[in-house]
């Protein structure tokens, strides 16, 4: 009895000694958030945004407050250049999306063209950042795109497919990709849950994956969110990326993915961005495949 009474003795002293620390974190600065890109045969679409600090709320009004729409943005492929004019789309929720683009009375727009390189100007607030990149060459191509079921060992439900393609890689390292699917014509297009990928184990290879679903990242993913339906509209979209692009969605999708993982390790996302904006400016090689999965 004494032993216990002398253990709740010591906890309660414990618990008497214990302080409340509060640690007063500084505002983090705000910086430029940039998402552009550019596709062959597109115009380009360039998103300004600030960032947010990490504890602010974020809701629709904080989200609709961050987009910067009073800067000077230009492109130039070397030989044109052409100031892009501030537009702007609704969602499928409501909210507006602010971005950049050639203007649309433009006789001839900047439209984006293989082997090109382009460079993007942005000034804003007295800053000037910069970023270049290339619409690579299409060296990725694909043979053949088929569906097959599902083993009973993967799941259950029969109702789901699976999308698989044979694709040849030219031989050479330095190829770069990302792929989006898009199921019907009303879902816009969305990038795997690990869309990018080089060539470093298939140079030179003709080879057969599965292309798992696009995943929308504000939905939560399940087992089957990488599976098709039976009657399903499938469109592939693979498009040829080059070096920073790469790395920017590799580090990007790395550290998405690394959330609430206390083992995780930090991931420094590669921006090719100047003057300490966050972000990236991407170009797109792309070609298009389309198959049915009956029903």
């Amino acid at each position: 009895m004494k032993k216990c009474l002398s253990g709740l003795f010591f906890m309660f002293f414990l618990q008497a000694c214990e302080k409340d620390i509060k640690i007063k974190l500084d505002p983090s600065d705000n910086k430029l958030v940039v998402e552009a890109s550019i596709e062959n045969g597109m115009a380009p679409v360039v998103i300004l945004t600030q960032s947010l600090d990490y504890f602010n709320k974020i809701d629709p009004g904080a989200l609709q407050s961050s987009f910067v729409k009073n800067a000077v943005v230009t492109i130039t492929d070397g030989t044109r250049t052409q100031q892009l004019n501030p537009d702007s789309i609704q969602s499928d929720e409501g909210a507006k999306i602010y971005f950049y683009t050639s203007p649309a009375n433009a006789s001839t727009p900047m439209l984006g063209k293989l082997n090109t390189t382009y460079q993007l100007s942005i000034q804003v607030a007295g800053q000037t950042y910069r970023a270049s990149t290339t619409i690579p060459t299409i060296t990725r191509t694909i043979d053949s795109m088929w569906w097959e079921k599902l083993p009973s060992t993967e799941i259950k439900d029969t109702g789901f497919a699976r999308v698989m393609i044979k694709a040849t890689d030219k031989p050479g390292l330095g190829d770069y990709i990302r792929y989006y699917t898009k199921v019907g014509s009303r879902e816009p297009f969305f990038p795997g849950f690990n869309s990018v990928f080089d060539d470093q184990i298939i140079d030179g290879k003709t080879y057969t994956i599965p292309i798992d679903r696009g995943f929308n990242r504000n939905a939560e993913f399940t087992d089957s969110s990488a599976f098709y339906h039976k009657g399903d509209t499938v469109t592939l979209k693979l498009c040829q990326i080059d070096k920073a692009t790469y790395d920017f969605w590799r580090t990007y999708e790395f550290s998405f993915q690394s959330i609430g993982n206390p083992f995780s390790s930090p991931t420094r996302i590669l921006s090719n961005i100047n003057n300490d904006a966050l972000g990236y400016f991407g170009g797109y090689g792309c070609v298009y495949r389309t198959i049915i999965i009956p029903k």
